[in-house]
């Protein structure tokens, strides 16, 4: 089932290409906002499972191409990003140590919204292909032949970056943990369409040029350890939003006016808009065509605008 809201965060049930109203099969749910509404159907999805497949099935399906797709999750208690964890096409000679940092909730975007790079000097603003686990119920020191259990669904994430922030051994909240550098959706898909997810391909696009194209079997860390060890550190809700990491090799630069697609196999294709004011730009090769120019520095430099470094 793919589940999200539209419009005026109407809860909807996908049904090929469009989305069926299914609000009145929840209405019962105790909630004071979209946020805890979604929050609570996962909790207690199996009490509501098929009155939502009833109300899809009888309900009129709205065109999705003429309503406005919003974030599938907005109130997610925790936000935890799994970091360096692939082997990058097996050019890492072991996996990197396993580690994780935080979003806050305010950096959630949807569908077709915009992320905005800010007025700060950044190295370079990139934005990460992530494939995302919703976590299905409450998760504290699972095991991981378990954690596979306590995952609702899946959904595709961005995981923005604002690199290169001084000082440098100070970088990492300033880089991470701004507004709209979590966009997510359209929809989440609950995991039982999901037949293998260490086997789908993730592909990022940037104004219609495929950048990033990589598969979940690269995983150093797989999503069942990623899960137990995040839940070994704290508690995770229904809700909750774990993203599993990216192959950086196909990072790229984002640009005021750049149109980015992600599709992570069997999720749908995010879209959004990216805005800078400063209109700053960059050369667009991804960090492995930087690489084989043999290039200075890990991505390529800045060329114009605002903090370009001087000629």
């Amino acid at each position: 089932m793919k589940i999200g809201f539209f419009n005026d965060f109407t809860l909807g049930v996908v049904k090929g290409d469009t989305i069926v109203d299914v609000s009145a099969a929840v209405k019962d749910i105790p909630h004071i906002d979209p946020g805890t509404l979604m929050n609570g159907l996962i909790a207690n999805f199996d009490s509501y499972k098929k009155k939502l497949e009833d109300a899809a099935s009888s309900g009129k399906g709205i065109p999705l191409n003429t309503v406005r797709l919003r974030p599938p999750l907005t109130r997610p208690t925790n936000i935890d990003c799994m970091a360096v964890n692939y082997m990058e096409d097996g050019t890492r000679d072991a996996p990197a140590p396993i580690n994780a940092f935080m979003k806050s909730a305010s950096a959630i975007i949807g569908n077709d919204d915009t992320m905005v790079c800010p007025d700060v000097p950044a190295t370079i603003f990139e934005g990460e292909a992530e494939i995302a686990m919703v976590i299905g119920k409450r998760a504290s020191n699972v095991k991981e032949s378990e954690a596979m259990n306590y995952v609702f669904g899946f959904m595709n994430f961005i995981d923005g970056s604002a690199r290169g922030l001084p000082p440098m051994q100070n970088s990492f909240y300033q880089m991470k943990g701004r507004e709209t550098f979590a966009p997510i959706g359209p929809w989440i898909v609950t995991k039982d369409e999901i037949a293998n997810p260490q086997k789908l391909q993730i592909k990022l696009w940037n104004n219609g040029v495929l950048k990033q194209n990589f598969n979940t079997d690269d995983m150093a860390h797989n999503m069942a350890k990623s899960l137990a060890w995040v839940s070994s550190i704290h508690t995770l809700e229904p809700g909750d939003i774990l993203a599993t990491g990216t192959n950086h090799r196909g990072l790229n630069s984002f640009m005021d006016g750049d149109v980015i697609e992600l599709e992570c196999e069997g999720c749908g294709k995010l879209r959004i808009k990216v805005k800078d004011d400063l209109k700053r730009t960059w050369a667009r090769d991804t960090r492995l065509e930087h690489a084989n120019k043999k290039a200075e520095g890990v991505a390529t430099p800045q060329l114009t605008g605002k903090y370009a470094p001087a000629k």
